[in-house]
């Protein structure tokens, strides 16, 4: 086999792995992991169980692959456009993660609580997302991904918020669209959820007030200087004067 032949061996392979992980995230977004078997899998991927195994080695090994495309997708969405004038970007790394949790809310759990019981592997990824994305919060405020221990406690301690805050707006969505608006009652409830942009206005508020408190334990990390209008909200979400 010549080199360009190996080429399109390899691309081929990646396609094809790419395509079972595709299937696995919509498999895995329906049904817990413990009822789905590896024929299960290669019945709905339309492809021999062996096939599954060669890419992967076991139903466990399948799994993290899929957790792990759905971190890298996460973090990616966050952390894009960093040539952005600071303000706009933590909006946007905001904006981009409640996207993320909001279309792919199997997923996000996943990745948020820890995934499968308490396997280390899953805990692992989990905790790299955190770090990635404290750190691209930290190089979105001050330029730099490392900043001393109490800043990132603080800053590790608003993403806890986050992740708690997103969790009961995807929960309460997920509700509301199944049982969907028969009843008036229930109609008015779906119409009191927030939508991504009043939710996205409250945590990037919190993290500005975040901010202004590190800045005031870590003199070194004063908040970064931003128009009078960076964080600027509007309706019953606007601070009071």
């Amino acid at each position: 086999m010549n080199n360009s032949q190996q080429r399109g061996a390899s691309e081929r392979s990646q396609v094809r792995r790419a395509e079972l992980i595709a299937t696995g995230r919509k498999l895995f977004a329906d049904t817990s992991y413990d009822a789905l078997s590896m024929d299960d899998i290669a019945k709905q991927a339309g492809v021999a169980k062996g096939l599954i195994y060669y890419y992967f080695k076991s139903k466990r090994g399948y799994y993290l692959a899929i957790v792990e495309d759905s971190v890298a997708e996460l973090v990616a969405r966050a952390a894009g456009e960093p040539d952005l004038p600071k303000a706009e970007r933590v909006r946007r790394t905001i904006d981009g993660y409640l996207h993320y949790a909001e279309h792919h809310q199997a997923a996000y759990r996943t990745i948020v609580t820890g995934g499968v019981g308490s396997d280390a592997e899953v805990l692992a990824i989990r905790d790299a997302v955190r770090e990635e994305l404290v750190a691209t919060i930290a190089e979105g405020a001050y330029g730099r991904r490392a900043v001393p221990p109490l800043a990132r406690l603080a800053l590790v301690g608003w993403l806890s918020g986050v992740e708690g805050t997103t969790l009961e707006w995807i929960g309460a969505r997920a509700a509301d669209a199944e049982v969907g608006a028969g009843a008036d009652g229930d109609a008015e409830s779906a119409a009191r959820q927030p939508d991504r942009d009043r939710i996205g206005a409250l945590l990037v508020r919190q993290l500005r007030a975040t901010l202004t408190v590190i800045g005031e334990f870590v003199p070194e990390c004063p908040p970064p200087p931003l128009p009078e209008d960076a964080f600027e909200i509007t309706g019953d979400l606007a601070p009071v004067t």
